[in-house]
């Protein structure tokens, strides 16, 4: 696999591994035993920030049609006053060190809320030690943003062990390591029958605009946003269907001289609601008056669970190959460097 001198941190590397990061988080899983349970779980929270929040979000869409009970993505130095002693909140940090993530875990335990974690060590690592909760430790040395595999994973056998999940989605991991494993080696192709080259080529000098379907690819729509703004240095904003039908489509009238410097990306799923089916093809047909620089996403899988991770992972690579286009290292964040720098 051919890297670039611009990529002084091997991102290509990262994205290239991610069926490798979850056969080893799948290991690290299976040998992972609870020393807590706990009884009567009605909700589950997951703290976390960026790279180790997302991971939240992920979950939350792959266990859509199994769990019981719901899932909230805590983006905050604070938990939502409900979290209580039948909560389950799981605090995700891949440094360990997260101030936003660490406030968190203190409102847990003030509100008397079950505790569970994952990182790579740090303080929440030391905490969740000292203060007898389980913690799954993964492996380090990685951007947070290219370790998804060692926050989603984990978080789905916390789950497993409490007794919320069944071995299903293993399952469906299984099938999307072998799909993932084909399909790296023609995203990290350079040339114009990698579909992720070719559409990053489109791009790259625009905004991309992307939409989802709420029920199968927001979350697709969230990562590929954050992965274009961190990899890619470049602005990038997401919405889903149906809502976005009740305001943003109106936005597309005035400031018509903005359009052209904008791309729109959909992201489809053949188990897309009729209806959200029927309004994406509206919708576009109403924006193509004004920006015909739209463009259809969708990828191959045998269920729902293995498209959303093969999308997520096809995103990447657009991230990746537009950071290359625009000649920029696809690894610093500065700006994330300097705010932590300053709050310090």
């Amino acid at each position: 696999m051919d890297t670039h001198s611009i990529d002084t941190q091997n991102m290509k590397k990262a994205i290239y591994d991610f069926s490798d990061h979850l056969v080893q988080t799948m290991e690290i899983g299976n040998a992972f035993t609870p020393k807590n349970m706990f009884n009567n779980i009605q909700n589950i929270v997951v703290a976390g920030m960026g790279g180790s929040a997302i991971g939240g979000d992920v979950c939350q869409a792959l266990l859509s049609d199994e769990l019981k009970v719901p899932i909230f993505v805590n983006r905050n130095y604070t938990l939502p006053n409900w979290v209580n002693e039948k909560t389950l909140v799981i605090c995700s940090s891949y440094s360990g060190n997260t101030e936003e993530t660490l406030s968190a875990y203190e409102d847990a335990k003030g509100k008397g809320a079950h505790l569970c974690g994952i990182s790579t060590g740090g303080t929440l690592t030391e905490n969740l030690t000292a203060d007898n909760y389980d913690v799954i430790i993964t492996t380090s040395g990685l951007q947070p943003r290219a370790a998804l595999a060692f926050s989603v994973v984990p978080m789905l056998y916390l789950l497993k062990g409490q007794g919320l999940i069944s071995d299903s989605i293993f399952e469906d991991m299984s099938k999307t390591i072998e799909l993932l494993r084909i399909q790296r080696d023609y995203y990290a192709a350079e040339n114009a029958d990698n579909p992720t080259y070719t559409l990053a080529k489109s791009i790259y000098k625009t905004l991309p605009i992307i939409y989802g379907a709420s029920a199968t690819t927001s979350v697709a729509a969230l990562r590929l946003k954050g992965q274009f703004c961190e990899n890619a240095d470049m602005l990038a904003y997401h919405n889903e269907l149906p809502e976005m039908n009740h305001n943003e489509i109106v936005g597309w009238e005035n400031n018509a001289d903005l359009f052209k410097h904008i791309s729109v990306l959909w992201l489809t799923d053949s188990n897309d609601n009729d209806r959200v089916k029927f309004r994406q093809e509206i919708t576009k047909r109403i924006i193509e008056v004004k920006n015909k620089n739209q463009y259809i996403v969708s990828v191959e899988g045998s269920s729902e669970r293995i498209r959303l991770l093969h999308m997520i992972h096809f995103g990447d690579w657009v991230s990746y190959w537009c950071a290359i286009f625009h000649g920029t290292d696809p690894s610093p964040v500065e700006p994330i460097m300097q705010l932590k720098a300053e709050l310090s």
